[in-house]
């Protein structure tokens, strides 16, 4: 495997005369703050090479050597990885950068690496003579995972965390409730789970299909469940940012307890946890005892989590209930705002400054804008780039995820042999020429913008095997796109991606991901029957 080959791209290699065989005799020497990158290197090599790699002090021949350097250029996830006839020397500027150089010395070892046991006995395991120096270009590198529609064991959540690393991704969005189920063990309201995280069937396919799965769904993660997610993915350097969706989007937490919801407008004790999609009108009650219920919620996510942002949803959430509720009205009066706009700001902005006061920060989608955004929140800027811009010249922070851009749960391709269409087209090259930064933005404005990150919404990624292939292989072109420095999206070298995907395939295929192959769906991806919703023409530009 040669450095021409890595995804995502690195900023800068050069090549060596000799490079280096791991063996039987190799060292493995890890200096402060690169535990955890030894550890890792140990079990992933370690298993499919057979070599122990015990611990060195450096000075031996044979040796990899893992050191952090605070105080040079390379930034806190930046690398230096050299390959010579001496050894392996692998510098970062903090401790997540020597763990993203140990993914490009996995890269450089050739796709046998990417398995869990030796496969060629005997094998010689030779990495090329280089010097690859290496920096990301955004802090947040993200994936958002819909965990709520369909439910994905936690095995499935610990799986994805290995694959996000090999592709230098660093922040893993869990989408834990929504309408169609509440993921997440609360103890103090057990029927969040016990009621809340069940729905009787599930519609198949597009929310117009006729079809049905009458089988029960539903799943949730205990809170050691959760412990244990947050642990593996801090070992790989990726932060869990949890998502507890208000005030739309909850009649799951609504069916497990009917007080949260709008009594005086409809009978909150005959709702179910939704079994289709869509965007549901049963909205949270803007009352005291929804605000103290949640900020208990929002007491034991803290203790699980620790990332400083906490996403508290915001989006798609209907007035409707609260224009005919005589208790949200009166809360209106109250508080003297001009309407239900400006109602859900005031939500919003609770949380905001409840959370700010324990040292954590609010982040929602662009919806959050409406009726004037509270101070300290950060805007998932999803419906375009129209509310990252204005979220950005406001001051406020960014994460940009455009629907048309990032959207993978949308088609990958206009056939009809594509499983349950949903959304635009969006191909591999669309989803590399994607630009983070929209370019109305100043210089200063830029700033704002913290990352990036791809969503995937799961109403008809119903297991491990179709999340695989809505992911593959577009996530690795976003991942390029949240790491490399690419030149403007024109300019960029599709063609060489798409070289360079070819061997990258080999990687994916040695970890078992049922990606799409470039050729369309295999049989077996294909979903027969099943309505989509399947959109033509460019996505609209907003």
């Amino acid at each position: 495997m040669t450095a021409e080959e890595l995804i995502p791209a690195p900023r800068a290699v050069r090549t060596l005369a000799a490079g280096f065989t791991l063996g039987e005799d190799t060292l493995l020497a890890a200096g402060p703050g690169t535990e955890a990158t030894a550890r890792w290197l140990r079990a992933t090599l370690g298993a499919v090479t057979g070599y122990a790699l015990p611990p060195g002090d450096g000075r031996d021949g044979r040796t990899i050597r893992l050191a952090v350097e605070h105080a040079g250029p390379l930034g806190p996830e930046g690398y230096r990885l050299t390959v010579d006839d001496a050894g392996v020397t692998l510098h970062g500027g903090g401790p997540a950068g020597v763990f993203w150089g140990a993914q490009t010395l996995r890269q450089l070892l050739g796709p046998e690496a990417f398995r869990r046991a030796p496969v060629t006995p005997g094998r010689r395991w030779t990495l090329p003579g280089v010097v690859v120096e290496d920096t990301p270009r955004f802090g947040w590198r993200g994936l958002l995972l819909d965990v709520a529609r369909h439910f994905l064991p936690k095995d499935g959540v610990l799986r994805q965390l290995d694959v996000m690393a090999a592709h230098k991704l660093n922040v893993l969005h869990l989408h834990l409730t929504d309408d169609q189920g509440w993921r997440i063990e609360i103890e103090r309201h057990p029927e969040l789970t016990e009621t809340g995280a069940w729905r009787a069937r599930t519609k198949l396919g597009h929310r117009a299909s006729p079809l049905w799965d009458e089988r029960p769904h539903g799943g949730y993660y205990t809170q050691d469940d959760i412990r244990e997610i947050v642990a593996y993915a801090a070992e790989r350097h990726i932060t869990v940012v949890p998502e507890i969706d208000v005030p739309g989007h909850s009649q799951a937490a609504i069916a497990a307890y009917p007080e949260l919801g709008n009594t005086d407008v409809i009978d909150t004790t005959a709702l179910t946890v939704w079994d289709t999609w869509g965007i549901n009108p049963n909205v949270l009650a803007p009352t005291d005892n929804t605000l103290r219920f949640y900020e208990g919620v929002f007491e034991e996510v803290l203790e699980l989590f620790p990332s400083v942002f906490v996403h508290v949803g915001g989006d798609e959430c209907p007035k409707d209930q609260w224009r005919r509720s005589a208790t949200a009205q009166a809360r209106i009066k109250e508080l003297g705002l001009a309407g239900e706009d400006e109602l859900q700001a005031w939500f919003i902005a609770h949380f905001d400054r409840w959370l700010a006061a324990r040292g954590r920060r609010l982040i929602g989608w662009d919806e959050i804008l409406e009726g004037g955004l509270a101070p300290g929140a950060a805007v998932s800027s999803w419906r375009g780039y129209g509310g990252g811009v204005a979220a950005a010249r406001a001051g406020h922070d960014v994460v940009m995820c455009p629907e048309q851009y990032v959207y993978l749960d949308h088609r990958q391709a206009a056939g009809e042999d594509e499983p349950v269409p949903i959304g635009f087209v969006r191909t591999l090259e669309d989803v590399y020429r994607f630009e983070p930064v929209p370019e109305q933005l100043t210089e200063d404005e830029a700033r704002h913008v913290l990352g990036t990150q791809a969503n995937l919404w799961s109403e008809v990624t119903e297991d491990q095997q179709r999340v695989d292939y809505q992911l593959f292989p577009r996530l690795a072109a976003f991942a390029e796109v949240a790491w490399s420095a690419l030149p403007v999206p024109a300019a960029r070298d599709f063609a060489g991606f798409e070289r360079r995907m070819a061997a990258h395939y080999r990687r994916l295929d040695a970890l078992g991901v049922a990606y799409r192959p470039p050729a369309g769906p295999r049989p077996w991806q294909r979903r027969p029957g099943i309505l989509g919703r399947p959109l033509d023409g460019p996505p609209p530009d907003r």
